[in-house]
């Protein structure tokens, strides 16, 4: 049940794009506002027509301007998740869901909205009004209808920017945590390259309307052209680790590939594994162990590649046992350390540095 779309428009955005997303697979579309993000998820749901365009779901075509073919939003089996909920609030959070279940019979439609709600968490609270409840708690209730559409394809638009940064780390995790019963396709609209990176198994960035780069979400960090078009200082790497325990300093330490990593504010039972969001500008580099520092985290690794910049810096993509983080160094640091690709190398990096929204439960799902 691929989701496949080309588009292509000279105004009121410009668009020439093509890109591929498989069943059970999210695809983050990143830029900035006025990118085009907002309207290719538009094309997808059959809210506005480029002049070329293609958009087929398993085969199916929903959008072909060629063939003709322009199917209403409501003959589109697609889930939309906004980031403004868009609840009926004169209806509970129960019947918000129930609004989309009319493919269902009316003695069905009750247990599908209970079963719905107890997948994103909300069980017990299908009586409350969107008053009534927290802006994390009625984005659940927006997926959750999305989802009782049984849609062939779901689309996130910016959907967690409306909530607080607690809230969003809880929702980061539980969209990690349902990913394994979504056999669906996943778009998720954002210009949050964190938020990208945390979640998604490929990512698309897209620049005045056009693809910058494509592909699994990890290459993409690694693109020039991408990190230019996202900005610099967005450079990072995810690394794979394990919680081991929680000390009474407040400090968590995680069993990562060429060390231990203590760090602030992390949450869950020894065994869970996460994935952890390094800045590439938060990463020191040492020839040898280094002694008598206040960092807590030295990572031995070896020197993968070297990628010049275009100014005076230079990117060193670092193997930590066949996961790479990168560090943004100048020309000049790379140059007195003699680094060549083999070297062995420490990776220095403090604690404090990592946000804790840069840390989320490993996906469970496509990736």
């Amino acid at each position: 049940m691929a989701l496949q779309v080309m588009a292509r428009a000279a105004g009121p955005i410009p668009l020439d794009l093509e890109f591929r997303v498989e069943p059970g697979e999210l695809m983050a579309l990143v830029g900035h506002s006025g990118s085009g993000k907002t309207t290719l998820l538009r094309t997808i749901a059959g809210l506005w027509r480029p002049t070329i365009a293609r958009v087929r779901v398993n085969g199916r075509a929903w959008l072909d301007t060629e063939a003709g073919i322009d199917l209403r939003p409501d003959r589109r089996r697609v889930g939309v998740v906004f980031q403004a909920y868009a609840l009926f609030p004169h209806m509970t959070a129960a019947g918000n869901i129930i609004s989309a279940l009319d493919h269902l019979p009316r003695s069905r439609r009750l247990a599908e909205a209970d079963r719905l709600l107890t997948l994103v968490n909300l069980h017990g609270l299908g009586g409350r009004r969107p008053a009534e409840l927290s802006g994390g708690q009625q984005q659940r209730v927006a997926l959750a209808r999305a989802l009782a559409r049984r849609p062939d394809a779901l689309l996130l638009d910016e959907p967690f920017s409306a909530v607080d940064r607690a809230t969003r780390e809880k929702l980061y995790a539980e969209v990690a945590a349902l990913r394994t019963h979504l056999s669906m396709p996943v778009v998720l609209i954002t210009h949050d390259v964190n938020e990208a990176q945390l979640l998604a198994d490929r990512m698309v960035v897209i620049e005045s309307g056009r693809m910058v780069a494509e592909g699994p979400t990890g290459a993409v960090m690694a693109d020039p052209q991408a990190l230019r078009a996202m900005g610099i200082r967005e450079v990072a790497a995810m690394l794979p680790a394990t919680i081991v325990d929680h000390a009474a300093d407040g400090l968590t330490r995680l069993e990562a590939p060429g060390g231990a990593l203590f760090l602030p504010g992390v949450t869950g039972a020894p065994g869970t594994q996460l994935r952890v969001r390094i800045m590439a500008h938060e990463v020191i580099l040492s020839r040898a162990r280094p002694t008598g520092l206040s960092a807590q985290n030295i990572l031995a690794g070896r020197v993968a590649r070297i990628v010049p910049g275009a100014g005076p810096g230079v990117m060193i993509h670092i193997d930590l046992g066949g996961h790479e983080i990168l560090a943004r160094i100048t020309r000049r640091a790379a140059d007195q350390m003699a680094l060549h690709p083999g070297d062995p190398v420490h990776a220095i990096l403090k604690s404090m540095s990592i946000a804790r929204d840069h840390v989320a439960r490993a996906q469970l799902a496509g990736g």
